[in-house]
């Protein structure tokens, strides 16, 4: 027969196998591992689980082999929280953007999304372009299933022409893009814009393929404060 500390032993054992298996579905990139090749989702739960049992034996007098199973259980998910809300968010963005050219990257618990300027609009011009208008009805709708993140719009230019210029350009096009996800529902209280015109280029303004790869739009989703 267990006694009540072989059972919060049990219990938090058990919760940290737990949170250990809830792999992240993109556990081959590595950027959302840690050393041990355990997701954050994964860390987070078992260690919330950890706490939970803990907490839940000294809550439970009566019983605390029956206070830390509930405890670790609770904390556990808890834990894992933000973690596997990016995973899920992470998942439905990649297989919706399937095909659009629109990149999908993710950085610890920030997820940067890259639209490249064939897609988005024309040379010289804030007006969105008539093959756009799909990719950002998808956006639009998994902001508002998914809206426990911030949403940064940031366009971006080359280097042609003068800087003051492309600054105004890149801060329409963002305000452009911000404005028709606002159209279709998006939270506005969410969404920021800002324009770095030629300031971030991502490839040598030398030639035109690297000037393509610089006209861009980014969309960059993090917690809201008190999600992590």
């Amino acid at each position: 027969m267990f006694t009540p500390s072989r059972l919060v032993l049990a219990a938090t054992l058990a919760a940290l196998m737990t949170g250990c298996a809830s792999q992240n579905p993109y556990d081959n990139q590595s950027s959302q591992q840690n050393s041990g090749g355990m997701s954050k989702t994964a860390k987070y739960g078992g260690l919330g689980a950890l706490a939970g049992a803990v907490a839940g034996a000294a809550i439970n007098h009566d019983n605390r082999g029956k206070g830390a199973l509930i405890g670790a259980a609770v904390a556990g998910a808890a834990g894992a929280g933000y973690g596997y809300y990016a995973d899920k968010q992470e998942a439905e963005l990649r297989r919706s953007m399937e095909g659009t050219g629109v990149q999908v990257e993710r950085q610890g618990d920030n997820i940067q999304l890259i639209m490249p300027g064939n897609i988005t609009f024309a040379t010289d011009s804030a007006d969105i372009a008539s093959n756009f208008y799909n990719p950002l009805n998808n956006l639009a709708n998994s902001f508002r299933q998914y809206d426990q993140n911030s949403i940064e719009i940031i366009g971006h230019t080359d280097s042609t022409g003068s800087h003051a210029y492309n600054m105004s350009l890149s801060q329409r096009r963002a305000q452009s893009v911000a404005n028709y996800l606002l159209a279709q529902g998006v939270n506005a209280g969410r969404v920021s814009t800002r324009g770095a015109g030629p300031d971030q280029p991502i490839a040598s303004n030398a030639s035109e393929q690297g000037r393509s790869q610089n006209r861009r739009v980014e969309i960059n989703l993090r917690p809201l404060p008190g999600q992590q």
